[in-house]
């Protein structure tokens, strides 16, 4: 019996058949037996559960016990070669051993995590990572874009990476378009193809370059960051970027040549739009944003104005309109 026989059970239509035999007396006409289930007799057979005697053509059932001693015997058999098999196994690949112990090897960067911690390293490593970037960089800042002379710094190596076809996309919080250094930012980049959301819901700091290298901070404060390469976490951190971009809302940026016109931030236009009369769900549609986030803003607006009730920052606002 091969190996694989000896280790095979019969299945349950096997032990059924078996059965069936069993109940006639252990012995019918082989004839009859195949015609019902071919299949089944010859696996039987082969398991030596049946034997076939010829002269009379018939099947007699054997004694499970002497098939499954057979069995045992022939795994123990070849359990001891397994055995001995694998002691011989490090003398047979010593030489393969030796070799691979004395060739130098490049380090494994897939799975590479840096941790930096200084801000000023943190700074210099990001603007490297920058300006070595080809395709892509994708962005989620909660807060604005960061300090101006850093955005006026890095307006130039921006240009110049998005003209020569790649994509910038960024999600801020709402409140970056408050703030000016941001705006006057976003308007340039705009200009020359970037891509920005707002996102009201929390989210993390996070800096994806080329789909290869993603920077996450390391620390609460975000004084310390990892620079991440491995693949599979770099994909994890780019799917995370992608369902916020999905979550977030468009923001109607100016181009460049409108630079001095103010962009009407998106907590203004719900606040507007109230003032008319629309409801939330009104003004959902109107801005193309979710209603959620239209809550959120009105939930803003109504700490601003000190507004008890919807229709009293309604009112407010037709005023202040």
């Amino acid at each position: 019996m091969s190996e694989a026989n000896a280790a095979a059970l019969p299945s349950e239509s096997e032990r059924r058949l078996y059965q069936q035999i069993l109940d006639q007396g252990g012995r019918v006409s082989f004839r009859e037996a195949v015609e019902q289930d071919p299949t089944g007799v010859l696996r039987l057979m082969e398991l030596g559960l049946l034997v076939h005697d010829a002269a009379e053509q018939s099947l007699t059932a054997v004694d499970p016990r002497a098939v499954s001693d057979r069995i045992s015997a022939e795994l123990r058999a070849e359990g001891t070669r397994m055995l001995l098999r694998a002691e011989e196994m490090p003398a047979l690949l010593e030489d393969l051993t030796h070799a691979y112990d004395a060739t130098p090897r490049r380090a494994d960067r897939s799975s590479v995590v840096q941790h930096v911690d200084r801000t000023e390293q943190i700074r210099h490593r990001v603007l490297q990572l920058a300006s070595e970037a080809r395709e892509e960089e994708l962005s989620l800042h909660p807060g604005g874009a960061g300090p101006a002379d850093l955005l006026e710094e890095s307006l130039e190596r921006t240009r110049r990476f998005l003209e020569r076809g790649a994509s910038i996309r960024t999600v801020y919080e709402p409140t970056a378009l408050l703030d000016g250094p941001t705006v006057r930012w976003a308007e340039r980049v705009t200009g020359w193809g970037g891509r920005f959301r707002t996102l009201s819901e929390p989210f993390s700091r996070m800096l994806v370059f080329d789909r290869r290298i993603a920077v996450v901070p390391a620390s609460a404060d975000n004084s310390s960051a990892a620079f991440v390469e491995d693949p599979a976490v770099v994909s994890f951190l780019v799917a995370a970027f992608e369902r916020d971009w999905e979550r977030a809302d468009r923001v109607q940026w100016r181009s460049a040549e409108h630079e001095g016109e103010s962009v009407v931030p998106v907590h203004e236009q719900v606040g507007r739009l109230l003032a008319q009369g629309l409801t939330q769900k009104a003004i959902a549609s109107r801005l193309g944003l979710g209603e959620r986030t239209v809550a959120a803003h009105i939930s803003r607006l109504r700490e601003l104005h000190d507004a008890e009730t919807l229709f009293q920052l309604g009112w407010q606002m037709r005023g202040t309109d």
